[in-house]
């Protein structure tokens, strides 16, 4: 057998890749991009151009009914775009990317897939911490996108008999991802006062680029059972914690300010609406809630556990961000996987 990553690029793909070849286990690579990894000079794995919105691409594609396939492929939240370009930019990639995946696997007789969603599908905290089971009423085109994909994924289950692993992770972060974090970055960076939305007693949850990677890896392991699974840090500070450590860590004379959390996210509505968003309402309408993934059923089903912490992953990409921009070699890679 085989494992074809589409967005095996990207990256949570190119660490899943990464972790696969590790174990001697054959890969393709399915994406658009090709970054200068260094697994791709190993014989065990191969890149192909396809993008996954061209039906037409698959065609060059071998699959077997006995691969494993990866779903990896999204447009996310970051860059921010205006109101009107979000359902262009997310629906053709995560949703229809995600019926052509479905259908040349179809074709080919295979089954097997690992579908990664998001926790943006629960949308306004209900219940805490939110398990697998919590009311799903996403806040945007993104959220939406991602809603419709794991229907699609049931409907395939019930009709098709495919065994689809449908994984929701909270923010990813890791060496290579800053996204929203570089805001936050030049503030700390410039000894500015960094604004929360709310208190900033609220518990706030990453997942780690290595954790998830593990997630996939052991659906894999478990025969891609026809679940959901939530992703995220175990045990996470508040915010005013999270962002103290990492102000404290920099050796930056920034300090923290907590604001009325409806009036900044009645403030960023108006600056949505006027089309110059600072931020994706999916991001700031959630930000001062007590947003927790509950993530024991991945423990006991998949024998999945996250390692890493939400402080020292903030920190790490931190770190990260300073060795970019000085232009120094990147080693940040190298402490992360010690810790593994």
């Amino acid at each position: 057998m085989k494992h074809i990553l589409f967005g095996g690029d990207g990256f949570v793909g190119h660490t899943l890749a990464a972790k696969l070849i590790s174990e001697g286990e054959h890969v393709i690579v399915c994406d658009i991009n090709k970054t200068d990894y260094p697994h791709y000079s190993n014989a065990l794995c191969r890149w192909m151009e396809l993008d996954i919105t061209q039906p037409a691409h698959f065609e060059q594609l071998e699959i077997n009914p006995e691969d494993a396939v990866y779903n990896l492929a999204a447009k996310m939240l970051s860059p921010i775009v205006t109101r009107a370009e979000r359902h262009g930019l997310f629906w053709p990639v995560n949703y229809h990317g995600a019926v052509n995946i479905l259908e040349a696997m179809d074709k080919a007789g295979a089954k097997n897939l690992v579908q990664f969603t998001t926790d943006m599908i629960y949308g306004h905290t209900q219940s805490f911490p939110k398990y697998e089971d919590h009311p799903v009423a996403p806040l945007g085109e993104y959220g939406k996108s991602k809603q419709a994909t794991e229907q699609l994924a049931a409907d395939w289950r019930a009709d098709k008999g495919f065994n689809i692993s449908l994984l929701r992770p909270r923010l990813i972060i890791g060496p290579g991802r800053l996204g929203i974090l570089s805001k936050l970055f030049k503030l700390v960076d410039l000894n500015l006062p960094v604004p929360m939305i709310g208190s900033g007693n609220n518990p706030y949850q990453f997942i780690s680029v290595f954790d998830c990677a593990d997630a996939a890896y052991c659906a894999w392991k478990a025969g891609f059972p026809n679940q959901a699974y939530n992703l995220g840090s175990s045990n996470p500070p508040s915010v005013r914690k999270l962002l103290g450590r990492l102000i404290k860590d920099a050796k930056s004379q920034s300090f923290l300010i907590p604001t009325p959390g409806w009036a900044v996210k009645r403030t960023l509505d108006v600056l949505d609406w006027m089309n110059v968003p600072i931020m994706d309402p999916e991001q700031y309408l959630i930000a001062d809630e007590d947003c927790l993934l509950d993530c024991s059923k991945g423990e006991r089903e998949l024998g999945w556990k996250a390692r890493f912490s939400d402080d020292d992953m903030l920190v790490a990409a931190y770190r990260e961000y300073r060795k970019a921009r000085d232009n120094t070699p990147r080693k940040l890679t190298t402490s992360i996987r010690v810790a593994e």
